[in-house]
């Protein structure tokens, strides 16, 4: 799903689940890269089914970049889905985007 805002500068939050072999090549830290570099905020962590999950806040284009850039993430990743959502702002927002603790 792609983030919606008629103004592309908007801020948006997305809620990102990447399935595949995503876990154990660099993903997580290669998101947070990539993310730093659109100026987003966030975190990003794995999962114990092996997935790899993220929350996203920032301008709707910079949004639906990270996106695009999660379908095929670091060069070692297989990304066979990313599933992203719109939901509400985090009620605390996160200062930069970082790397979280597995759950």
């Amino acid at each position: 799903m792609q983030p919606h805002s008629d103004h592309p500068h908007a801020d948006v939050t997305q809620h990102l689940f990447i399935r595949g072999h995503v876990q154990g090549v660099g993903y997580r830290w290669s998101l947070v890269q990539a993310a730093q570099q659109r100026g987003l905020q966030g975190w990003v962590r794995n999962r114990r089914d092996g997935s790899v999950e993220a929350l996203a806040t920032g301008p709707a284009d910079a949004v639906q970049s990270l996106i695009e850039w999660a379908h095929h993430g670091p060069p070692q990743a297989r990304v066979d889905a990313v599933e992203a959502r719109s939901v509400p702002a985090p009620s605390e927002p996160v200062s930069g985007f970082v790397q979280r603790d597995t759950v």
